[in-house]
């Protein structure tokens, strides 16, 4: 299995279905739009048998932080740092849930990310968590921001050392 940059003349997006509207709508109608004014990057798992098939996606790119929600810590570390990687959206289609692509995609996502900080540098990953998914996040070491619990975030050195 590998991701690959979403393509819109290949990739069947309108059948894509990961039960949450947003994302959805996303993959639909903005993800192809966003790339092209390089604001994102999409990436998406194609299925073996029918590389069309989109089994799942995210999204990367670099988000603004406010250290002050933050523990202490890391707000004295990083104190001239205001940006970070960004896992904006993840999705699996309902079709192929329960089979672990979502986890696949998200260390796909972090790998990508860490790559990325080896050239320039940011010292967290941050994903937004929709629906309910921030449990996901939590498995794999993300800790909640402190305003905002949907927004969650994890050191690039955990996952340096992680991998």
């Amino acid at each position: 299995m590998r991701s690959v940059a979403l393509d819109r003349k290949k990739h069947d997006r309108k059948s894509f279905d990961c039960g949450v509207k947003a994302l959805n709508n996303y993959l639909q109608m903005m993800a192809s739009q966003h790339a092209s004014r390089d604001n994102t990057r999409t990436f998406v798992l194609e299925d073996d048998d029918n590389p069309s098939v989109i089994i799942g996606y995210y999204t990367l790119t670099m988000i603004s932080i406010d250290l002050t929600a933050l523990p202490a810590n890391l707000q004295k570390k990083h104190h001239n740092v205001h940006s970070a990687g960004l896992i904006a959206r993840l999705g699996v289609d309902k079709r192929y849930k329960g089979k672990g692509f979502g986890e696949w995609l998200l260390v796909d996502a972090l790998k990508k990310l860490l790559h990325a900080s080896e050239s320039v540098a940011f010292p967290l990953i941050v994903v937004d968590a929709k629906d309910g998914a921030a449990d996901f996040y939590k498995k794999f070491g993300f800790v909640p921001f402190f305003d905002a619990k949907h927004r969650l975030f994890i050191t690039v050195d955990s996952v340096r050392k992680s991998f």
